[in-house]
């Protein structure tokens, strides 16, 4: 018998059975779409997220403080003591002499503001800084001007906002420059708009002002850093402007080593590699257990092709003794049973295909449906077929004749 003649003969008892065939096919498809979404929304995220980080330029560096000595609450333990950065770190790296690979520095103060303008208010992330904030952090401006140097050196009531911040507060990015808005008992005049950089974490949805108005005019006078920016002449020089960064603020602290000054420097291939390591954990984790439903959509395959099998004993019995080989009706039933596990494979595919679409087109994730991935879904569909259907197809090929035919 030719393999056309066993496909047909497949494809008529699947269709024979149209309800069984359906339900069968239903826990592959479920399983197929499980595994695809969680794959592609996990490359997705991984995707936004380091475009989102290589936004930033590919030649800054970030410095953040923390703590030295061992953060242990043992008793005798050698307490950890918080290592702030200050505006003399700042300057210290802006230093052409003692730094000459470093162009651009810009410290900042992490904070949250509660802006209102008019009748609408927005709790927005805010940064404290100077105007090389701008330069430093390689952002656009949409609409009007970042602050100036002599808006920080006088602490002036001025500050930029994200676009997010701007539409939500004023309806229009551009009807915002000009306009007044309230925070912590004063009023700002807004100076500019930043241009929009997007990505699945809303960075839009910010305040920046000078850090002299912050400490001045909303009453806090810490000098303590969250972070300082550090930008690199060129992306070669990258690894020079990390080591003289590394040096300046070790010998500030009188230490050998950042680990011992409690200093973090970040760059933004670290932190891709980080979200990577992140993102890999997360796909093998969900497609494993996504991978659980392939595993019980396989065990129905086996479960319909044994109940399809005892059904068809007599048909058995009949071709085999009328010369069919043993290996024959293992291909039919195997064929059968891939059939059915290559069907709700591409159902899966659809419905994974449907829900990325929804997905991409309502929120800032593209999850990717690849050609490689729709082969090798279909792929692995039908080795969970051929697998599942081994057992009933060799018990189907193993039956005497005469044993099936005196079976009803």
């Amino acid at each position: 018998m030719t393999w056309w003649e066993t496909i047909r003969i497949a494809v008529a008892a699947i269709v024979a059975h149209r309800v069984r065939s359906a339900l069968t096919t239903l826990g592959i498809m479920i399983g197929i779409a499980a595994v695809t979404l969680s794959v592609g929304l996990a490359q997705g995220a991984s995707a936004s997220i380091t475009s989102e980080i290589n936004s930033l330029g590919s030649n800054t560096l970030t410095v953040m403080g923390g703590y030295s000595g061992p953060l242990d609450s043992g008793m005798g333990a050698e307490a950890a003591e918080m290592v702030p950065l200050s505006l003399t770190d700042a300057q210290a790296l802006a230093d052409p002499d003692a730094a000459p690979d470093i162009t651009g520095v810009a410290p900042a103060i992490q904070t949250g503001f509660d802006l209102s303008a008019g009748d609408t208010a927005a709790v927005v992330s805010g940064e404290a800084t100077t105007a090389d904030w701008l330069d430093v952090r390689g952002r656009s401006l949409a609409a009007g001007t970042f602050f100036t140097a002599e808006h920080y050196d006088e602490g002036a009531p001025v500050l930029v906002l994200g676009t997010t911040t701007a539409t939500t507060l004023f309806g229009d990015p551009q009807a915002a420059v000009g306009s007044m808005v309230a925070a912590g008992g004063s009023s700002f005049r807004v100076v500019g708009v930043l241009g929009a950089a997007g990505g699945m974490m809303d960075t839009d949805d910010l305040a920046v002002l000078p850090l002299t108005t912050y400490q001045q005019r909303l009453g806090y006078g810490d000098e303590s850093l969250s972070s300082i920016y550090v930008q690199a002449a060129s992306d070669a020089s990258l690894s020079q402007a990390y080591q003289e960064t590394q040096s300046l603020l070790t010998a500030r602290r009188g230490v050998d080593s950042i680990e011992q000054a409690g200093i973090m420097i970040m760059t933004q291939q670290s932190l891709v590699d980080a979200m990577a390591a992140v993102t890999n954990t997360l796909t093998l984790l969900l497609g494993g257990i996504a991978a659980i439903s392939l595993v019980v959509g396989g065990i129905g395959v086996m479960n319909i092709m044994l109940v399809s099998v005892s059904e068809r004993f007599r048909e058995i019995g009949l071709r085999k003794a009328l010369g069919a080989r043993r290996r024959t009706i293992l291909a039919q039933f195997l064929t059968e049973a891939a059939m059915l596990a290559v069907l709700g494979g591409a159902f899966g595919l659809g419905l994974s295909a449907l829900v990325a679409w929804i997905v991409t087109s309502s929120s800032p994730i593209t999850i990717p449906v690849s050609v490689p991935t729709v082969l090798t879904a279909l792929g692995v569909s039908a080795a969970i077929g051929i697998i599942a259907g081994v057992y009933p197809a060799s018990r189907a090929a193993r039956l005497a004749p005469i044993d099936a035919l005196r079976r009803e």
